[in-house]
C-alpha cells in the first residue's frame, strides 16, 4: 500500500526517515512529502498558503496507483483532513498521530507567534517535558526551519462530509488515548470533528510528542497495522 506521511510544524520529508525503512520492510510504498516553505531555513514563506500545503499532500496522494493510508502528524493531521476531504475516494484510511483534523473555520495554529512570513520553530525550553520524552534534543534542532506563518492565520476549506466515514485512527503519544477521548467527551473545540467520525479507533503510544523520532518502529508497525 502507498503511504504518504505528513509532518508537522517546522518539519520537512527527512522527519519521516526513522519510519520509511520499518513501513517499507512491511511491503509498503512510503511517501513522505515536505510541504512547501520547508525546504530550507532560507526558504521565501510570504507567498505560502495552506492551500499549497494541502496541494502538495493531494499530488502526493495522486502519485499513488492505487487506495492511499494517508498520515499526518501534529499540525500536518489538519493538513492531511483537508486532503482527505480532497480526495476521500482515494484515501482508505487516515492516521492521525499527535493531532487531529480541523474543522472549517477552526485555525489550529492560531495561537503561535510569527516574525513576518515566518512560523518559528518554539524553542526547546518552552515546551512541556511531556512533549520531550524520549527526544534527542540535539537530532530533533537540527531538523528544524520555520513554517509559513499563513497556518496561523488561514483556516482549512473542507467541503465533503464523506471524509467521516473514512476510518480514522489517532495515535495518542504524550497524552493518552483516555484524555482525547475525554477532551472529545467535553466538546473541546480543536477535537470537534473526532465524534463526526463513524469508524474511530485510539491508540496509545507512551513517547514524547515525536514518536517519528523517538519510537519510530512502534509508530511504523502501527502505521502498517492500520493498513492491514
Amino acid at each position: 500500500m502507498d503511504i504518504v506521511l505528513v509532518p508537522g510544524l517546522w518539519l520537512d520529508a527527512s522527519s519521516w526517515d526513522l519510519v520509511v525503512p520499518h513501513l517499507t520492510e512491511a511491503g509498503h510504498t512510503a511517501r513522505p512529502v515536505t510541504l512547501p516553505g520547508l525546504e530550507s531555513v532560507e526558504t521565501d514563506r510570504s507567498g505560502v498558503h495552506v492551500a499549497d500545503q494541502v496541494a502538495a499532500v493531494v499530488a502526493a496522494v495522486d502519485e499513488a496507483d492505487g487506495p492511499v493510508l494517508l498520515v499526518g502528524h501534529s499540525m500536518g493531521c489538519a493538513v492531511a483532513g483537508a486532503a482527505l476531504d480532497a480526495r476521500v475516494d482515494k484515501i482508505s484510511v487516515v492516521v492521525y498521530v499527535g493531532g487531529w483534523p480541523a474543522e472549517p473555520d477552526i485555525v489550529p495554529a492560531k495561537n503561535f507567534p510569527t516574525d513576518g512570513a515566518d512560523l518559528p520553530p518554539v524553542p526547546w525550553e518552552e515546551f512541556d517535558e511531556a512533549d520531550l520524552r524520549d527526544l534527542d534534543r540535539a537530532a530533533f534542532e537540527a531538523l528544524l526551519r520555520p513554517s509559513p506563518a499563513s497556518l496561523t492565520s488561514e483556516p482549512f476549506e473542507l467541503s465533503d462530509e464523506r471524509r467521516y466515514s473514512v476510518p480514522a485512527v489517532f495515535v495518542c503519544p504524550e497524552y493518552r488515548a483516555a484524555d482525547l477521548k475525554e477532551w472529545v467527551a467535553d466538546g473541546t473545540e480543536s477535537v470537534a470533528a473526532i465524534p463526526k467520525h463513524k469508524d474511530v479507533t485510539y491508540v496509545d503510544l507512551p513517547t514524547g510528542h515525536w514518536p517519528q523520532l523517538s519510537k519510530p518502529a512502534e509508530l511504523a508497525a502501527i502505521i502498517a497495522r492500520a493498513g492491514a
